[in-house]
């Protein structure tokens, strides 16, 4: 697919929205920045059934083991969630869920029992859409109807490895692949030129000779009609590119080809540390030639003029490393190869911190080694065997730490509504991933919990100090905060307390606030003015949220 040439201005060093195109979008007062996203991260298979006719695909209807199946949601649930407010309540202005790519449509079993590709990673077919999930224009209008509401559309991407062989699912060629040896992640090379575990294909991201396409693919494409067009596309990559036919430029052009349809806003790239670097950069580079060419053929749905954001799950990077992940025997920037972000694995261990010393921290890296670039905070995950809160019994201090650390946050499907991680006879990550727990929604405990969220989702959501901005320590009792973000001629100023006492309380704000300002307290409601330095509060809450907005 080719795309027009263009150029797209950046506001400042951060990623700064300069203005909003669409006469829909002007009610959107805050600017948005990466820095401070609120992200919210779902399976599509487990979040919400919205079509039950596309349930089943490719007689996948072997017995499997426990929430290893396919089990519904779809691109049509999201969709609804999305009309009805679900993730405009979060503060939600970043939505990432797993890939949406055809998957193989065998099952494996490697000592647990059938498991399909229901969670998007074990990928047959990077041209086609999974129709477990749904169709093409059914994700195009979840996009629509994502970014009319101001959310920004993350796709998570699988580059360095295909899904694991079946009877379905033959191995690509030995020119794309290698199926041995095992990682054994004590060296560099021992990390990137091997599989991740038993029967998943690595792709040969260091390959620089070229392939030709397999001869099942296209054998694929043939019998769905389409051979002429995917190829006569590739061909037209290639030439504007002038790339080798390497197996990673393959892969590459057909990813980025979703961000040049379909308008998506970033990527969330799986497994960085297991591929060449520098497939990283040709992604990128492509991604963002896609984004602005989809910017340029469709004016009147820009959100903002921020570039194409791409973050990275580098496993167990944690931001104490700043800018480098360290092999062992190589150190690597992956913030130099095209990345924005990188998921923070560090927080659930920081967690047991001090509120002042967890904050305190992450300022200090974000301002100093990182700046210009930010960290994804994350407590639990589809992948950590090991989450925060793994019984739900801190809820409260949880939903604290995801949405008032600096940095973007992550908030993985059901956090906000306590959904179990434990599921009796579940299995390894399965037990993860079990569905959405919509049927507990109502419980008035699981409302309280939610409510939370909410509070301190939509105030992240409308103050990019919270995630962008620079800390500043107040008070120790109550425990209070400022953070102050300045882009340009854009400021914005919160002050927060915890561990407040019921009742009337004194925040400090001198410093931050001038005499005689109006302030909101977003938690309660409530309104105060700043007299004497003090801004008096009295709500039965022990959080307090403070701005002029």
């Amino acid at each position: 697919m080719k795309y027009p040439i263009i150029l797209l201005l950046m506001c400042g060093s951060f990623l700064l929205s300069c203005q909003s195109s669409k006469e829909v979008k002007s009610e959107i007062q805050t600017p948005f920045v990466w820095e401070n996203a609120n992200m919210y991260f779902l399976l599509t298979d487990r979040f919400y059934n919205g079509d039950s006719t596309n349930d089943i695909q490719f007689e996948r209807t072997a017995k499997t083991a426990v929430l290893r199946g396919f089990e519904g949601g779809d691109f049509k649930g999201i969709t609804e969630k999305i009309k009805e407010g679900y993730f405009t309540d979060l503060g939600i202005n970043a939505l990432w869920f797993s890939p949406i790519v055809e998957q193989i449509h065998g099952a494996t079993n490697e000592g647990t029992g059938n498991t399909y590709g229901f969670h998007g990673y074990w990928t047959k077919d990077w041209t086609a859409i999974e129709p477990n999930f749904g169709t093409q224009d059914e994700f195009k209008e979840l996009v629509d109807q994502a970014h009319q509401k101001g959310i920004r559309i993350v796709l998570d991407v699988v580059l360095n490895h295909t899904g694991p062989v079946t009877e379905q699912d033959p191995v690509w060629p030995s020119d794309w692949v290698r199926t041995t040896p095992a990682c054994t992640y004590d060296s560099y090379e021992n990390t990137t030129a091997c599989t991740l575990v038993k029967n998943l294909p690595d792709i040969l991201t260091e390959n620089s000779n070229e392939v030709s396409l397999p001869e099942a693919l296209k054998q694929k494409w043939a019998n769905e009609g389409r051979l002429e067009e995917e190829l006569a596309q590739i061909e037209a990559f290639f030439a504007r590119t002038g790339y080798p036919r390497t197996p990673q430029a393959y892969i590459i052009k057909w990813l980025t080809d979703y961000v040049g349809e379909f308008g998506v806003d970033g990527f969330r790239v799986d497994t960085v540390k297991h591929a060449s670097e520098h497939a990283w950069d040709m992604l990128y580079k492509e991604a963002s030639y896609a984004f602005n060419s989809w910017k340029s053929n469709h004016p009147d749905e820009v959100l903002d003029q921020n570039s194409f954001y791409m973050m990275g799950e580098v496993y167990n990077y944690g931001i104490s490393g700043g800018r480098e992940y360290d092999f062992g025997d190589k150190k690597v920037d992956y913030y130099a190869h095209g990345f924005h972000s990188l998921i923070n694995f560090e927080l659930k261990y920081d967690a047991e911190m001090s509120y002042p010393e967890i904050f305190k921290k992450y300022d200090s890296i974000l301002h100093g080694p990182l700046k210009g670039k930010s960290v994804l905070n994350y407590l639990t995950s589809h992948d950590d065997g090991q989450p925060y809160d793994k019984f739900r019994e801190k809820s409260r201090r949880a939903a604290n730490l995801l949405f008032l650390t600096p940095g973007g946050t992550q908030l993985y499907y059901g956090d906000e509504t306590n959904r179990d991680l434990y599921i009796p006879g579940a299995e390894g990550d399965a037990t993860l991933r079990s569905f959405m727990n919509w049927n507990e929604i109502e419980d008035p405990k699981i409302q309280k919990v939610l409510q939370h969220y909410q509070k301190l989702g939509q105030f992240k959501g409308k103050h990019p100090a919270i995630g962008a901005g620079k800390h500043q320590d107040l008070s120790e009792n109550p425990y209070t905060f400022s953070r102050i973000f300045s882009n340009n001629n854009y400021q914005d100023k919160v002050v927060v307390a915890l561990n407040a006492a019921s009742g009337v309380k004194n925040i400090s704000v001198g410093g931050v606030f001038k005499e005689g300002t109006l302030l909101t307290d977003a938690y309660s409601g409530s309104s105060t003015v700043v007299t004497s330095g003090v801004a008096t509060v009295d709500s039965p809450y022990e959080v307090v949220l403070l701005s002029k907005k």
